[in-house]
């Protein structure tokens, strides 16, 4: 009987996710219960068909102690790609804690790129030390993406690929495809090189599978097929899968050789990556913070940019003490400023997040820029119009004074003017000395926001209201 069969039904039966999603906490205790026993009957049964996304996301839940041990007690049985699907730093923590024999043996059946990917974080003695426990053969194929820089596509590629010399026919290749047993488990074309492998073009398979056993591979060849360089930015490769709706794409090294291949799992998670770095930024949030990093180092990558914005916001309490005598003559103005301050610093935000996501995914360019810019200022002058209305009726009613209803009112389109053209130019000049909007934008334009809003509303007021 197998090690299923032998598990009880609850073990079975019991589902992997609750409804919210999430790894199932009864599931958890008892597989933290059964590393605690070392009861490999009942982690066989739990993991054995379990897929490496849920089983990235019940390590993730179990204590930091239980999972290398996890990992040890199934041994071979243990699916190192779940290792890519964690955090970042567990995924560190658990291979500190592993033999270089037992990571070795875990990378040994992956593709390239999981391995590296499980890989290239790790101490450079400990990495290489991995790296002496596997073949001449596995060992160059992995080196060979570790030395790519780490956001390329050489690092993500996979390096086993299905290539064919142009002079094999249909039938030639298709024997080959079921009597190879080192083609890779998922593919989705053959690429087609010559005898120095340098890259000459694909053939799909559905093409493939169609035509007469004798045609000459030759005869398939699509030569105008996208090709990525090694050394090419991975998120420009990311937008070019976009771009052109791409399945899979060959990797070409600098002498036009296939070296590997990228395919659209791949560039689903760069995508993903990328994503949730500008929302972090955006927020000031550092970009490889995660939810499983420590207290220290969380509050020690936040604190720069909260410091920042410490700095900048004296700078904005600097105008208002300008104003000093003005705000103790009438007290309203004290009420009224933080509201013009703070609809212009949200108009901002919005202008501010569109400029910044158009710039990570090349839609602005000097092409469109000025249509761009022209329209966030138009979109700022309605705006601006609409809420003078709404915080002038308010604020004349509030205070009995129509003259102060009139103040706010023309603070706030100047001040939402003012907020799309700082939405739109900071993130800009931010790109253009090479400073990454998402992260630096939101101080800056903050800033703006909050000195331009102070001093239109309290010097309109000074002079409208002769407070001077």
């Amino acid at each position: 009987m197998t090690e299923a069969e032998n598990a009880p039904d609850d073990i079975l039966d019991r589902p992997i996710r609750d409804e919210d999603g999430a790894i199932d906490a009864g599931l958890v205790e008892q597989v933290s219960q059964a590393v605690l026993l070392s009861d490999l009957t009942t982690l066989r049964a739990i993991v054995a068909d379990m897929h490496e996304a849920d089983l990235g996301a019940l390590l993730e839940a179990l204590d930091a102690d239980e999972r290398p041990r996890l990992i040890s007690l199934l041994g071979t049985d243990f699916d190192f790609t779940a290792l890519t699907e964690v955090d970042d730093s567990i995924r560190e923590e658990i291979l500190e804690e592993l033999s270089a024999e037992t990571v070795a043996e875990g990378v040994r059946d992956l593709d390239t790129d999981d391995a590296v990917y499980i890989l290239e974080d790790m101490e450079e003695a400990d990495k290489q030390e991995v790296l002496g426990k596997l073949s001449p053969a596995e060992r160059i194929a992995l080196q060979q993406g570790l030395d790519y820089p780490e956001e390329s596509a050489g690092r993500r590629m996979q390096s086993e690929v299905v290539a064919v010399p142009p002079f094999w026919t249909v039938g030639h290749t298709i024997d080959y495809l079921r009597d190879t047993a080192d083609v890779p488990d998922r593919f989705f074309e053959i690429f087609v090189a010559d005898p120095a492998h340098h890259f000459v073009g694909t053939v799909r398979l559905d093409r493939l599978l169609r035509t007469k056993r004798p045609v000459p591979i030759s005869e398939l060849v699509e030569e105008d097929r996208r090709v990525v360089k090694a050394t090419e930015d991975i998120e420009d490769v990311a937008r070019m899968f976009q771009r052109y709706n791409l399945v899979a794409a060959p990797v070409i090294d600098d002498a036009g050789r296939l070296v590997g291949v990228l395919t659209i799992d791949d560039i689903v998670d760069v995508i993903e990556e990328a994503a949730d770095d500008d929302v972090k930024q955006l927020g000031g949030v550092h970009a490889d913070e995660e939810l499983s990093d420590p207290v220290p180092a969380i509050a020690k990558s936040r604190f720069s940019w909260l410091f920042v914005n410490l700095v900048t916001s004296f700078l904005a309490a600097a105008v208002m003490s300008l104003f000093e005598e003005q705000l103790s003559k009438l007290v309203a103005l004290a009420i009224l400023a933080p509201i013009v301050a703070s609809q212009g610093g949200n108009a901002a935000t919005q202008t501010m997040t569109v400029a910044v996501r158009a710039l990570a995914t090349q839609e602005l360019g000097a092409w469109n820029l000025r249509r761009f810019f022209t329209r966030e200022m138009i979109v700022g002058l309605i705006n601006g119009v609409g809420f003078a209305v709404i915080t002038g009726i308010v604020a004349a009613i509030w205070f009995g004074s129509s003259g102060l209803g009139i103040v706010i009112g023309i603070a706030m389109i100047v001040t939402l003017i003012s907020a799309a053209a700082a939405g739109v130019l900071i993130p800009l000049a931010l790109d253009r000395f090479d400073v990454d909007p998402a992260i630096a934008s939101g101080t800056f334009v903050t800033t703006v926001t909050d000195v331009v809003g102070f001093f239109a509303f309290l010097g309109i007021a000074t002079l409208w209201l002769g407070l001077a």
